[in-house]
C-alpha cells in the first residue's frame, strides 16, 4: 500500500519535472508513515505545454508524507519567472504548491487518488489558485481530471500511458485538454487548447534522468501569456535530473 501511496503522490505532485522519490518508513503510534523527498534540476519548468520560467532553467523541490490509511500531504516548489507572475506587490519568482488526499488499490492492477491542491505564489497572489484532482489507473493507463474553482473556473481533464521499454527506460505520454472558463485577469487567450508530450527516462548512478518533448495545438496569438510572442506555449524539449533523499 505505501509503495503505491508513494507512487501517486509522485504523479500527484509532478506539476513539473519531479522524479519518483524513494521513500523511507517510520513506525509511530499511529501507525506506519512513508516520508520522501526529491531534488530537480530541470532546462524548464513545463506547466499544461506552456513555460513558467520563460524557457530559463529551473530548481525544484518536494517534501512528501503518506500514512499506511491512504492519506497523505506534501509541498512542491520551484522558481519561476516573475516577468509572467506579475501581481498586486509585483513579479514572483517562486511557486509554493500544497497538496493533500487519499489514494488506495482497487486490485492489484488498479489504483486511484483523490487530492486536493494550492497553488501559490509569493508577491503575486493574483495567480493563486485552488484545485480539486481526481485520477484512476489501470495497466499503465491514467484517467484524470483537475477542476480549479478559486480564483477562476477551470477544468483540466488528461489521459496518461506509462511503459517500460527494455534497458529499464520508461516511456511516459500525456494528452491533455484545459477548458478555462474564467480567465484570470491580465490572462489573454483561447477558452480551450490542447496540449502533449512524450517523455523518456532511466536512473543511473542514483539520479533520475528525463527528456520531455511536449507542445500545444496555440500559436502565440492564443497563448495564455501576456508575453506569448516569448514562444513560452511552443514546441518545447527539456531535460531534468531528480536525486531522491
Amino acid at each position: 500500500m505505501l509503495k503505491k501511496l508513494t507512487l501517486a503522490i509522485s504523479a500527484a505532485s509532478a506539476f513539473a519535472f519531479s522524479g519518483i522519490a524513494a521513500s523511507e518508513t517510520f513506525n509511530g503510534p499511529a501507525g506506519e508513515f512513508d516520508v520522501s523527498m526529491t531534488a530537480t534540476l530541470a532546462s524548464d519548468y513545463i506547466w499544461r505545454g506552456q513555460s513558467q520560467t520563460g524557457g530559463a532553467g529551473a530548481v525544484q523541490g518536494s517534501l512528501d508524507v503518506a500514512h499506511e490509511t491512504g492519506l497523505y500531504a506534501g509541498v512542491w516548489a520551484s522558481n519561476v519567472d516573475d516577468q509572467l507572475f506579475t501581481g498586486n506587490k509585483g513579479g514572483a519568482d517562486m511557486e509554493v504548491d500544497y497538496y493533500a488526499g487519499f489514494g488506495g488499490s482497487i486490485t492489484d492492477d488498479i489504483t486511484y487518488d483523490l487530492s486536493w491542491a494550492t497553488y501559490t505564489y509569493p508577491q503575486a497572489s493574483i495567480w493563486n489558485s485552488d484545485e480539486f484532482l481526481a485520477s484512476i489507473s489501470a495497466y499503465g493507463v491514467t484517467l484524470g481530471s483537475k477542476y480549479a474553482y478559486d480564483p477562476q473556473s477551470k477544468l483540466y481533464t488528461y489521459i496518461g500511458y506509462e511503459y517500460e521499454l527494455p534497458m529499464e527506460v520508461g516511456l511516459s505520454l500525456t494528452y491533455g485538454l484545459s477548458d478555462y472558463k474564467d480567465p484570470v485577469d491580465g490572462a489573454e487567450g483561447d477558452e480551450k487548447y490542447k496540449d502533449w508530450s512524450v517523455s523518456l527516462s532511466k536512473t543511473l548512478v542514483g539520479l533520475d534522468f528525463t527528456l520531455m518533448y511536449s507542445d500545444t495545438d496555440m500559436n502565440d496569438d492564443e497563448c495564455t501569456w501576456q508575453t506569448a510572442d516569448d514562444g513560452l506555449c511552443d514546441a518545447a524539449a527539456t531535460i531534468s535530473v531528480s536525486k531522491s533523499f
